[in-house]
């Protein structure tokens, strides 16, 4: 069976629904296009873009906008694919054999359905989380492409085949750390998270901290946007890294005046612990503001 013709022989996650963001969410127009457009090809979603930028969030966010159960799988350097369908726990049926228990008769009760397991025969489409593909060994992908392409595996153990009922919207999320089989790109409609400009980053911060005052959130973001740009910074701090910021300086009651000298040059600001987090780029940072008064 090929793809095309499997498209036609298991029904789409909600066919006639259409994610257009949330409320507690900001998605620009092309992602939420991406989205559609996996749903409309029933195709998987993969997502890449910098650490912090809602790749898994925004999972659960179109999992609760379509009315979708939401099942997470969270990769591992040392998970295997196999253990996405199915586990057989051979070491408890020895320990049962041993101890006379008559369920080791049944074979089925040693075998732990994994999460594509629990997708694949769900009563309604579900949304399924594979979150940090990139962080699993370089085989993982593959492994997996017969089964999400054609929505069914056979388990050897009990000479069964499990086919979907539904086919389950899939969300792949990948932090770039390593490159991804050509084969398993095909097979994906892919979207990269660009980080949020200023506008789109302040309807972000909006959502979270929607009483902030505006002088506050003008300084903080100016402040943040200079960190991200300086040179040789070994991570540059993230959307959610602003927001915990952002909710610092209000606990704190910071005057946006401490984020910037007189004459509006870059200072360290405070509880900048919580936007650089490595000792190398907090010395980094001192050191070029340091320099920069220097050169007043």
């Amino acid at each position: 069976m090929t793809f095309s013709d499997h498209k036609m022989s298991r029904s789409s996650p909600n066919s006639n629904s259409r994610f257009d963001g949330s409320a507690s969410y900001v998605a620009t127009e092309d992602l939420k296009l991406a989205v559609n457009a996996a749903m409309a090809l029933q195709r998987p979603l993969l997502i890449k873009g910098e650490p912090g930028t809602g790749k898994t969030m925004l999972a659960e966010e179109v999992a609760a906008a379509l009315n979708m159960p939401l099942l997470q799988w969270h990769i591992k350097s040392t998970t295997k694919a196999q253990q996405g369908l199915y586990e057989y726990d051979a070491v408890s049926r020895l320990r049962d054999s041993q101890l006379g228990d008559e369920k080791v008769k049944d074979i089925r009760n040693y075998i732990v359905k994994g999460i594509l397991w629990q997708a694949f025969e769900a009563d309604e489409p579900t949304v399924l989380l594979i979150d940090e593909i990139d962080k699993a060994d370089i085989e993982f992908p593959n492994d997996l492409l017969r089964e999400i392409d054609r929505m069914e595996f056979y388990v050897y153990e009990t000479r069964e085949l499990i086919k979907a009922k539904h086919r389950p919207l899939v969300i792949i999320t990948s932090n770039n750390e390593k490159e991804l089989p050509d084969a398993f790109l095909r097979r994906c409609f892919f979207h990269y998270i660009a980080f949020p400009d200023a506008d789109t980053m302040q309807r972000i911060v909006d959502v979270h901290h929607p009483k902030i005052k505006q002088d506050l959130l003008e300084a903080a973001l100016k402040s943040f946007y200079q960190i991200r740009a300086l040179p040789g910074l070994k991570k540059k701090p993230s959307t959610s890294e602003l927001i915990d910021w952002l909710k610092l300086l209000l606990a704190e009651d910071i005057a946006p005046e401490a984020l910037y000298s007189q004459d509006e040059k870059i200072v360290v600001p405070p509880l900048h612990g919580a936007l650089l987090k490595n000792e190398q780029d907090v010395h980094l940072f001192e050191r070029l503001v340091m320099m920069n008064r220097n050169h007043r």
